[in-house]
């Protein structure tokens, strides 16, 4: 029982700092929360937590405040994600509706978020390593070039230009041949594109090599030479480490948190390279691809930069369950962990309807 009551008079504690931002005294406790105990056990308790790392006394005449270990057993033991209200639906609607098409509703959910949360926030677009094939396109865009347009279920579009190569053909060249450059012919160009789309729709990155590899030992002498061009572009574009696109809203909301960050310019060049905010998505990545919710504070960020820092990240994805990108919150550790527990949590699953295919 007194393990419960030093949890509520912990959590009253990070309920009032993140609030007002001031050490918190017993008497603001006593005054504010209905802790159901005397003044002198509020007291005790408190001691007791100070003791154990929970709290720490700013100043001899000040009150507590959370340290990053009293954040931590909030987050795991206290933080419960709690229904949307009415306006806050009301905004994600307003703010994502109408978005057309994957840029915008991208650009609209990074908005979204910053503004629900008062926090920096980022958005990963969907991979196209975790997505699924849904068209491919071959454009001729002269006579050695070729427009290839990679369309994912996810509503992802890559675009690469396929430049055909120069190959050996028996001529009367000193060794006996001579270089060539094919022609796009666009009755093979149609034939080719009409082939891919049967064979590659509906299938994951990883599965593309291989019925690549099958397509070309099928292929007619016309096509050979076209499929391979446009095969390598394909792979590369599919690659594990193809490079990953981040959208990122709210950094004025930082600046407003300055009094919690005393490494600022660090923070602000993390972001800007962007580096450290993929390695943050994909610090825990689980194999199943299952969404979930991810809070690191502090230190467990694991860079400096954001030593002073927390992280609220998920997942989203079309279907239930299916991960394909993540998105999150960048704020001061003293921050409002349910209400953006709960705004992380809602926005990735509107972004997720707006990806799932439509219902038949």
């Amino acid at each position: 029982m007194a393990n419960d009551r030093r949890l509520k008079v912990l959590s009253a504690i990070v309920t009032d700092y993140v609030r007002t931002r001031e050490p918190v005294g017993s008497k603001a406790l006593v005054e504010r929360y209905r802790l159901g105990v005397s003044p002198a056990t509020i007291r005790n308790d408190m001691a007791a937590l100070e003791d154990e790392g929970y709290i720490h006394q700013p100043h001899t005449s000040a009150g507590r405040v959370p340290t990053q270990k009293g954040y931590r057993r909030f987050v795991d033991e206290v933080a419960r994600i709690k229904p949307l209200s009415a306006p806050e639906r009301a905004a994600i609607t307003a703010l994502l509706s109408g978005a057309v098409d994957l840029e915008q509703v991208v650009a609209r959910t990074v908005r979204a978020l910053a503004q629900l949360t008062g926090q920096l926030a980022v958005v990963e677009y969907p991979s196209l390593r975790y997505a699924a094939l849904q068209h491919l396109e071959l454009v001729a865009l002269g006579p050695e070039r070729i427009l290839l347009v990679i369309i994912t279920d996810t509503g992802r579009v890559d675009q690469r230009t396929v430049t055909l190569r120069t190959r050996t053909a028996a001529g009367n060249r000193r060794d006996g041949g001579f270089d060539v450059t094919d022609v796009v012919d666009p009755l093979v160009l149609e034939r080719l594109r009409t082939r891919l789309n049967g064979a590659l729709v509906g299938n994951r990155a990883a599965d593309v090599g291989p019925i690549l590899a099958a397509l070309a030992e099928q292929a007619t002498a016309d096509e050979r030479h076209l499929l391979d061009a446009v095969a390598d572009e394909l792979i590369d574009a599919l690659r594990p480490d193809a490079e990953e696109r981040l959208v990122v809203a709210g950094t004025a909301n930082l600046a407003r948190s300055t009094p919690d960050f005393s490494s600022l310019g660090p923070l602000l060049d993390a972001i800007e390279e962007q580096v450290v905010l993929l390695r943050l998505f994909t610090a825990d990545d689980s194999p199943t691809g299952e969404n979930r919710m991810r809070v690191s504070i502090g230190s467990e960020n694991n860079d400096d930069a954001l030593a002073e820092a927390s992280v609220v990240t998920t997942t989203y994805g079309p279907g239930s369950g299916e991960a394909v990108a993540h998105l999150g919150v960048i704020g001061p550790t003293r921050m409002d962990y349910p209400a953006t527990m709960t705004a992380v949590r809602a926005v990735a699953r509107y972004l997720s309807r707006f990806l799932s295919p439509p219902e038949t």
